[in-house]
């Protein structure tokens, strides 16, 4: 399984927003305001506001994150294999993230790294980490 080297675990960290994409019935991207890393092979996204992100990932157990610099024009694509839970624990790491906003977490999407592309201009783009 690939790992999340230095350069991408840095950006991840501190983009404000991801985009995760899914397939199902209907194909599906929005932006992630409440997200975290754990480790050097899984993101966690928490769920807010995912009703399409849900279905489509409980039908195809599959999902790509962007992340991107618009300053540097670093950028990454993460693949994986993601499972939606509602893990009593990561709805508590979750509410306390977006609590501060009013917010309720309802669940969490768990995306295990199978590929990372780097999207950043240059020999590079396209190229598996």
């Amino acid at each position: 399984m690939p790992k999340l080297n230095d350069a991408v675990k840095k950006l991840l960290e501190s983009a404000k927003t991801w985009v995760i994409a899914t397939q199902g019935e209907t194909p599906n991207a929005v932006p992630i305001l409440f997200k975290k890393v754990v480790g050097d092979d899984e993101l966690v996204l928490f769920d807010v506001f995912m009703d399409t992100t849900i279905a489509n990932i409980k039908k195809s157990g599959e999902a790509a994150i962007s992340v991107y610099n618009d300053e540097t024009l670093e950028g990454y694509q993460i693949k994986g294999d993601a499972a939606y839970t509602t893990d009593a624990t990561l709805v508590a790491a979750g509410n306390s993230i977006t609590s501060g906003f009013q917010l309720t977490t309802k669940g969490a999407v768990s995306l295990k790294i199978r590929e990372v592309i780097v999207c950043t201009p240059g020999p590079d783009i396209g190229k598996s980490i």
